[in-house]
């Protein structure tokens, strides 16, 4: 089975080519990274882009929402939706205005979902919970019956997928290089703060391990 997802006019990239990757490890890495991506999709011909959780395993992404939500309502008709998720980790800063850029870590998915069945539900929100934070699922009350009936799960099989990533300083035109203005990176990255106690919270209660250790 090749590693790579089949390249098409929908895929593809086309804008600086050689930064594209169809590789599923390199897309699941960037997927990893993070649990935040944006779901784009056209329902009567206008566009909706709509920002969400999601969790992987394997090749599959998990997502959940209200019964009644309209991404989880029209994605479940089996509309085609792209995914992104996008990390910033840096300003790249040349000396020229034209050649400022970014250096990024990003992901196209593209697929169609489909509800889980009840039997699976709670597997693919527990997928969903260890996605963000590993371990949290087994240290809270799990969903009962009233709150999975009102939650709907989406199972997304990724069909095609690229990953475009930009690393390092800023390309520069060659006779800019001998002008006196600062270029380089600025790095950038989200930072995980300590945790803030509920004030409902009972007085002899510290945060777990789990919680603690936390970092993205």
């Amino acid at each position: 089975m090749s590693n790579e997802y089949p390249i098409t006019s929908r895929n593809k990239v086309k804008r600086v080519p050689q930064r594209g990757s169809y590789d599923k490890d390199t897309l699941y890495e960037v997927l990893d990274a993070g649990f935040i991506c944006h779901a784009g999709f056209v329902v009567e011909g206008q566009p909706f882009v709509i920002p969400t959780i999601y969790g992987r395993e394997e090749n599959r992404l998990y997502f959940h929402g209200a019964s009644t939500s309209r991404m989880l309502v029209n994605l479940k008709q089996g509309i085609p939706v792209c995914i992104t998720v996008t990390h910033l980790d840096g300003l790249v800063l040349a000396r020229s205005a034209f050649h400022h850029s970014m250096n990024y870590r990003s992901a196209m998915v593209f697929g169609t979902a489909t509800e889980v069945s009840d039997e699976e539900k709670e597997h693919a929100l527990f997928v969903v919970s260890e996605h963000i934070m590993k371990g949290r699922w087994d240290e809270v009350r799990g969903p009962n019956s009233k709150e999975l009936k009102a939650t709907s799960v989406l199972a997304l099989e990724i069909d095609q997928a690229s990953s475009k990533i930009r690393t390092g300083p800023p390309k520069d035109e060659a006779e800019d290089y001998q002008l006196d203005i600062w270029a380089g990176v600025v790095p950038l990255k989200l930072v995980t703060e300590p945790p803030i106690n509920d004030d409902e919270l009972k007085s002899d209660l510290s945060p777990s391990e789990n919680v603690l250790s936390y970092s993205i």
